[in-house]
């Protein structure tokens, strides 16, 4: 039996990623100024997308020949906040209890990028036949906003890459199918008066229940039609209201009410259809309040539209990954990832990586030891694949 690989390597590296608050609300470019000078070391260069804004940005990479037949090692540089959470230890220094490592983003997905830089070294020395093209992008956790661009650079390049590995925390088994995703904001701008004078004003928050309600009406109704023996559990749509403000006092009608609701569905039309129903019936309310006060209204803002992954058991990138893990099970998992944006852009994608997806979003978030074990085999195994 060989000896199991070295992950010492990846682990300092991942010390180093968690070490960079990249809370989304916050700029990744301090972690991407490191990655590109760590590649640089090893004459590898690198590409930055930049956010309109320029706080931002996505790179990329190739590492190996400017070939056909590139295979990308995908995953996103930001993390959620930890904000509220109960952290027995500080959230961005890995510590390691019980054979595993705790930090924000190790599971989800610092630990997937680490293992992609910590074999830059052993491609490079392998004298690849094609490229292992590096893609980290920003933003995924509000939205998957920036990995549309860096998407486009890829697919401009002169040999298109023929699979995507999006390293999202699956265990190292191979997902086939992710949920698409749609959020919401609604805006709900009323008249404020004495709550006595009812006829005086408008309540926004009086005019934001049904709309509320509406969410929650086809949410049920999707729970119920959701289609019998599908890979996605839940089957069909879900439709979770995710924050409310809104109000003064018990004694004023409110003058706003604002709140966020999103949708999932591995449907594309679904989506479009639920999305047009709470469309019609905001507009409809919206001139309902006009006519009562002309100041008043509602705007709905659509803040993300990540499309869902399909399943593709016969496309490449299903091929590769089976072939490296040795996983043959077919699933697919309810939350949105990237692989449904290459899928649509025409680069055929899976989801594989290190840590669970449980662990991910909570405090003392982390991921066990193996999991980096077997994530550092697959590295090994894609080498001496791409190098025979």
């Amino acid at each position: 039996m060989s000896a199991p690989p070295d992950i010492a390597p990846a682990r300092a590296i991942l010390e180093r990623l968690v070490a960079f608050d990249t809370t989304s609300r916050n700029s990744n470019l301090d972690l991407i100024d490191w990655v590109e000078a760590f590649l640089m070391q090893r004459g590898v260069r690198s590409v930055r997308v930049e956010s309109e804004d320029k706080r931002k940005s996505n790179l990329y990479a190739i590492v190996g020949p400017d070939a056909p037949g590139g295979v990308v090692l995908s995953g996103h540089t930001d993390v959620v906040p930890v904000d509220g959470q109960a952290w027995t230890s500080d959230p961005f220094i890995v510590v390691e209890r019980d054979r595993k490592l705790f930090g924000r983003g190790v599971a989800d997905m610092k630990s997937f990028l680490a293992l992609a830089l910590a074999y830059v070294d052993a491609a490079l020395a392998a004298k690849l036949n094609a490229p292992i093209i590096l893609a980290f992008s920003y933003d995924e956790e509000v939205g998957c906003l920036g990995a549309p661009a860096m998407i486009d650079a890829l697919t401009a390049l002169r040999h298109r890459p023929r699979a995507v590995i999006v390293g999202e925390p699956t265990e190292m088994t191979v997902i086939s199918g992710h949920k698409g995703i749609s959020t919401f904001t609604v805006c709900v701008k009323g008249k404020e008066a004495h709550s006595s004078l009812t006829h005086r004003g408008v309540s926004a928050i009086m005019e934001a229940l049904p709309l509320m309600a509406l969410v929650d009406t086809m949410a049920q109704d999707a729970a119920r039609n959701a289609p019998s023996g599908s890979i996605f559990v839940p089957p069909g749509a879900t439709m979770t209201i995710g924050k409310i403000e809104g109000g003064t006092a018990a004694n004023i009608l409110a003058g706003r009410c604002d709140f966020i609701w999103d949708l999932r569905s591995p449907d594309p039309k679904e989506t479009e259809r639920i999305a047009e129903t709470f469309l019609q019936a905001a507009q409809r309310a919206d001139a309902a309040m006009k006519a009562r006060a002309p100041e008043a209204g509602i705007e709905v803002t659509r803040r993300a539209a990540t499309p869902p992954l399909a399943p593709a058991l016969d496309s490449e990138a299903e091929s590769l990954a089976r072939a490296l893990t040795g996983d043959n099970g077919v699933r697919a998992v309810s939350y949105a990832a990237e692989a449904g944006l290459f899928q649509r852009a025409g680069l055929p994608a899976v989801l594989c990586g290190p840590g669970s997806i449980e662990q991910a979003h909570q405090p003392d978030e982390w991921i066990a030891l193996d999991q980096l074990t077997k994530g550092a085999l697959f590295m090994e195994k894609l080498i001496t694949r791409m190098a025979n």
